[in-house]
């Protein structure tokens, strides 16, 4: 019995084609934009994170290949438009990478190696990264050392972002004692602003609150995007054991009065490790 082929790029390339055929192609994939592919762009390079950290290793490299997909369509729709095809994608891929680690192709060749013998410091690494990245931003006219940390992140990780950068230019707390002050103080002006009613600044200073929170994590070594999501995910598993100890014991969640729920609330941590 032969057993079925093995795909590669070429194969993914080719059926991409084929999908954007304006004649015999798949009519939803040949109305797409880059525009409008965006939403599920995102979509999967969450559930690549979802699988992750749920550590579905079984459903990885499928939420892999729906994230390379999004790759190979919007190359797809560059090649339509003679702007750049999935080979110039890769080929730039390889070109920078190569250029931003001379510490392992030292020639600036893909074939080039480095005696294994030689060693390099992390801080040496990083500098020559930071460095590198800084000439690539000023040949593309980006002005200002935060100039491309793009406005579409997540909002979490667009603040640990810029404050990363911002240290790499020695702008930034020397321990996390400051950092815990500024909290306190960003606390205390949300307080102020509730008091006096304006909710114009009270969205403000939460605003701050929340981006001195991500400045803590960050010296601590906490990914703010990631501490948000398990704390999202043990919020609703102790949500769900709530609604579920009530029909257990007969009741109905929504008529329960709050102090019942912060029993209940109470019961669920001790099922729950908190």
């Amino acid at each position: 019995m032969a057993l079925p082929p093995q795909y590669n790029l070429d194969d993914l390339l080719h059926l991409m084609r084929r999908l954007r055929d304006p004649l015999t192609g798949c009519p939803w994939d040949i109305k797409q934009t880059f525009a409008s592919i965006v939403p599920f762009t995102l979509e999967e390079t969450y559930e690549v994170i979802d699988a992750i950290e749920r550590q579905d290793y079984g459903h990885l490299y499928e939420e892999l290949g729906d994230l390379l997909f999004q790759i190979v369509f919007y190359s797809q729709l560059a090649a339509e438009r003679q702007m750049f095809t999935c080979n110039d994608v890769i080929h730039q891929l390889v070109a920078k990478l190569v250029a931003r680690h001379p510490h392992v192709f030292p020639q600036g060749t893909l074939e080039s190696r480095r005696s294994a013998t030689e060693t390099h410091s992390d801080q040496t690494i990083k500098e020559t990264w930071e460095n590198l990245k800084r000439e690539q931003r000023g040949e593309r006219g980006i002005r200002g050392r935060l100039g491309d940390v793009p406005d579409s992140l997540p909002g979490l990780m667009r603040a640990a972002k810029l404050q990363k950068r911002a240290a790499n230019h020695d702008f930034d707390w020397p321990d996390t004692a400051g950092v815990m002050d500024k909290i306190k103080e960003e606390l205390l002006e949300v307080e102020g602003a509730v008091a006096g009613g304006d909710q114009v600044e009270v969205a403000e200073e939460i605003g701050d609150l929340l981006f001195s929170c991500v400045n803590l994590a960050r010296h601590l070594g906490v990914d703010s995007e990631t501490a948000m999501r398990t704390a999202n995910r043990k919020f609703e598993t102790r949500f769900a054991a709530m609604e579920t100890r009530a029909e257990e014991l007969g009741k109905n969640f929504d008529d329960l009065p709050l102090s019942e729920k912060d029993r209940l609330w109470e019961w669920s941590k001790q099922q729950t490790g908190g």
